[in-house]
C-alpha cells in the first residue's frame, strides 16, 4: 500500500508567497515539554507550525517519535531542532520521519553546506541509506523514496550569533538552504549583550538578516515573545515567527492561578524560585 508524504515547511512558505499581499506570515510555537499530549494539543490550536525542541529541551529519537505521531494528521507543519549541527543526528532524525529541520549554530557557509550534505543522499550529500528500516519511507511503502527524498525534507538554519550575521548573505547562496531564523537570545550574548534581546544593535542585526533573505529570495524567520517586538520584525519582513513556548505558557498561567488563589500570611513574601 502506497504512503503519501506531507507537503514540507518549504512549500508552505513558498504558497505564502505565492499569495502575495493575500498571505500573511507563518505564526508557530516551541514545543519543549517532551510530552506527546502536549505536542497533540499544540497542534490543535490554529497555529501554522510547531518548533518541537531537542537543544534545550528534555527531547531524544524516542520523545520526538512520540511527538510526530501525535500531531500526525493535524493542520500544522511541524519542525524538530536538532542539539548540534551533527551528521549522525541528522540521519537519526530524518529517519524518523523528521521532514523540517532547524539546524541550530550555523555560522558559516562551511556549516550551512554540511547540514544540508546531511540531509541528500549520494552522491549530493553523505546521508546513510537504510530506508527500508526507516519511518521516513514507511519501511519502503513510500515509492521512490530514495529518489525524491529531498523533496520530503526542508532545511532551515539559524543565524545566532554575529559571525553567522556577518556572513548571512553567503549562507544564504547555499544550495538546499531553505530559510534562515534569526534567534536574537544568542545573537545578543555573542554581541556582549546577554539578555538585551531587544537591545537596539541587536534589533538591527536581526534587520539586517531579514533585509537579506528578501534580497536573495529566501524566506526569514524570528524567535520574538515580546508582542511589541514581534510585530515589528513582522512590520520589517519576517515570513515566519515562534511567539510562544508551551512551557511558558504553563509557567506563567500557573503562577497567574497561584497569585490569583494563594495570599500571603502578613509578614511572609511571595515564593519565587
Amino acid at each position: 500500500m502506497p504512503f503519501r508524504i506531507e507537503d514540507t515547511f518549504r512549500s508552505a512558505l513558498a504558497e505564502q508567497k505565492q499569495k502575495g499581499q493575500a498571505g500573511r506570515p507563518l505564526a508557530g510555537m516551541w514545543v519543549c515539554s517532551g510530552s506527546p499530549l502536549i505536542a497533540e494539543l499544540c497542534a490543535g490550536s490554529g497555529l501554522d507550525w510547531l518548533l518541537v525542541d531537542a537543544e534545550h529541551s528534555p527531547n531524544g529519537l524516542e520523545s520526538i517519535l512520540a511527538q510526530l505521531q501525535a500531531v500526525h494528521g493535524y493542520p500544522v507543519h511541524t519542525l524538530v531542532r536538532p542539539p548540534v549541527n551533527d551528521t549522525v543526528l541528522i540521519k537519526q532524525y530524518l529517519d524518523l520521519g523528521v521532514q523540517n529541520l532547524l539546524i541550530p549554530m550555523v555560522n558559516s557557509v562551511s556549516e550551512a553546506e554540511a547540514a544540508v550534505a546531511a540531509t541528500r543522499y549520494p552522491p549530493q550529500g553523505v546521508r546513510g541509506v537504510g530506508s527500508a528500516l526507516a519511518r521516513a519511507a514507511r519501511w519502503n511503502r513510500v515509492p521512490d523514496y530514495l529518489a525524491r527524498a529531498n523533496e520530503t525534507i526542508s532545511v532551515t538554519v539559524q543565524i545566532e550569533s554575529s559571525a553567522a550575521v556577518e556572513a548571512v548573505e553567503d549562507i544564504l547562496k547555499v544550495d538546499g538552504v531553505d530559510a534562515v531564523f534569526v534567534g536574537p537570545s544568542d545573537l545578543a550574548a555573542s554581541m556582549g549583550l546577554l539578555g538585551q534581546q531587544e537591545h537596539p544593535e541587536v534589533r538591527a542585526a536581526v534587520e539586517h538578516c531579514l533585509s537579506a533573505a528578501k534580497a536573495a529570495g529566501k524566506p526569514a524567520g524570528v524567535n520574538a515573545f515580546n508582542p511589541d517586538t514581534a510585530q515589528h520584525y513582522l512590520a520589517n519582513g519576517a515570513d515566519f515567527i515562534l511567539v510562544g513556548a508551551d512551557v511558558a505558557i504553563l509557567a506563567r498561567g500557573s503562577e497567574a492561578l497561584a497569585a490569583k488563589y494563594i495570599k500571603p500570611a502578613d509578614g511572609e513574601t511571595p515564593a519565587s524560585y
